[in-house]
């Protein structure tokens, strides 16, 4: 069969979604990675086939400046509702939608649909999958008959979002999803149904004791880490000749960055890797900074792993059974720590000081409960089925959903 998978044009997001593109590739099925033309060199680097779509653009060069933006602390309205349902209102989440239509919806995918809708109707894929704010390829989807289903880099926010607004709107009028994606369905010929929002069914990568689940069908399967071209060090080769701390340094503007942390645990009897970007120095003898460790290579070979909540971060850890703290801060990452505090397979650390970093890291280290949790987190991720073992599964989903 032939299969459309839609990501935008950001190479993190994009890694996550290679492992299953390889996986029905190596089971002889023609697929092709959408995406914007200055991001095609990006997708056959991974050694898949790109077709470029649409304009480059960056939609958060193109939004109001006065409109709000889905970044900063926490979710944003009405994602927000995930978090805390029983804060929720249907005039808030109605508003909430609104803004998050016209500030961050509208903006990722305008530039894409007519190109994306033409390339589908002139391929005919089999199934389309995309990634889960790139609502193009839903409707690309339902503009040629293909089957569709959304692809999970973290919880389930979007889906338990919408759960719960449909629920609280009942009859009442006023959907701004739906009203936009509605418009697309007109254009096309179509009708609005309900999969334009959250897809015919949903790929997930996380186990189920960390899942956020919505009342959507939901194919499992097992994280598999992907980051690109990588270079394993030499001194990655054995086990480390002391306790090893993982620190992974966040994205700029995060209130506590990696250096301040990896200074933070400086006086523990530990090697700490600091995983960064930034050219540090003048750091303690016990850190070791790099820009290059992939993490499938270096987390087995920690103790603990210290980052802020990126699913990457996250599931990698989890996928190696080594405890983490999660020091949280942007979009569902508060909830994610909670979700993993939760299961005992680390804490979550909302740490303004030095003093605080190191306690949570020192628990987790010696406490052992945590490696008992996390080794149970590590079978329970071992469990689910490799991206090879689901090719099967969506042949099948393909089939049902067709036309």
């Amino acid at each position: 069969m032939r299969v459309l998978f839609v990501t935008p044009a950001d190479p993190r997001l994009f890694q996550y979604l290679v492992p299953l593109a390889w996986a029905l590739r190596t089971a002889g099925h023609e697929v092709r990675i959408s995406a914007q033309p200055g991001f095609a060199d990006v997708v056959t680097q991974a050694g898949l086939t790109a077709q470029p779509i649409g304009k480059d653009h960056d939609p958060w060069n193109v939004r109001d400046a006065d409109a709000p933006a889905p970044a900063g602390e926490g979710l944003p309205a009405p994602y927000d509702v995930a978090a805390d349902p029983s804060a929720a209102t249907w005039e808030g989440m109605r508003e909430g939608y609104a803004g998050a239509v016209d500030a961050w919806h509208k903006l990722e995918n305008f530039a894409v649909v007519p190109d994306l809708v033409a390339f589908a109707r002139f391929w005919r894929p089999d199934l389309v999958i995309w990634e889960q704010t790139t609502y193009a390829g839903a409707v690309a989807a339902k503009a040629c008959g293909a089957a569709h289903g959304r692809f999970m880099f973290g919880l389930d926010i979007f889906g338990v979002t919408r759960q719960h607004f449909l629920r609280l709107k009942g009859e009442r009028a006023g959907d701004p999803l739906a009203e936009w994606l509605g418009t697309y369905a007109t254009k096309y010929g179509l009708r609005y149904t309900e999969d334009l929002a959250v897809g015919q069914f949903t790929v997930d990568q996380l186990p189920a004791s960390l899942r956020l689940e919505a009342d959507v069908s939901y194919l499992p399967v097992r994280f598999t880490s992907y980051e690109g071209p990588a270079v394993v060090a030499k001194w990655l080769w054995g086990p480390a000749e002391r306790t090893r701390v993982a620190v992974l340094a966040p994205a700029e503007g995060y209130p506590v960055p990696g250096r301040a942390i990896a200074e933070a645990l400086a006086g523990l009897d530990a090697e700490i890797v600091l995983v960064t970007d930034e050219e540090l120095t003048g750091l303690p003898e016990n850190v070791r900074v790099t820009a290059d460790a992939p993490l499938h290579a270096l987390v087995p070979t920690c103790a603990a792993v210290v980052h802020h909540g990126d699913f990457g971060e996250l599931a990698s850890a989890a996928r190696a059974g080594v405890p983490q703290v999660v020091l949280p801060w942007h979009f569902d990452q508060p909830l994610f720590a909670d979700r993993l505090a939760a299961s005992g397979a680390g804490l979550r650390a909302d740490a303004t000081t030095a003093g605080e970093i190191r306690a949570a890291v020192e628990r987790v280290l010696t406490e052992p409960g945590f490696g008992t949790a996390a080794a149970r987190l590590r079978e329970e991720t071992a469990a689910l089925p490799a991206p090879n073992e689901v090719v099967g599964r969506l042949e099948e989903l393909a089939v049902k959903y067709a036309g």
